[in-house]
């Protein structure tokens, strides 16, 4: 019998699955520095801070890498476009 698709038809699957061993990998728990050492404002010129949220590519690490809170990662973001367009911090690498 012929199958819509060609993929994933009912017979065509059988006893080829592969039985895979869940592993618990257990990392450590992401928090919001910015919480944490109750920093109220994030400045544009602390230059330190901010490259800490960029990687050498320049490209802003989303909140599910860099660990901040949704509340800290715009004011991070509205921080590091500032010093993007002050020229304190590149755009691109080259």
């Amino acid at each position: 019998m012929r199958t819509m698709g060609g993929r994933g038809g009912r017979g065509q699957d059988r006893g080829r699955k592969k039985q895979f061993k869940k592993k618990f990998l257990f990392r450590k728990k992401k928090f919001c520095k910015f919480c944490d050492e109750k920093i109220k404002f994030i400045d544009y010129k602390d230059l330190r801070l901010l490259q800490a949220f960029t990687p050498e590519r320049a490209k802003i690490f989303p909140r599910r890498i860099s660990g901040t809170c949704s509340k800290h990662q715009r004011k991070l973001m509205q921080a590091i476009k500032r010093a993007r367009i002050m020229a304190l911090i590149p755009f691109t690498s080259d």
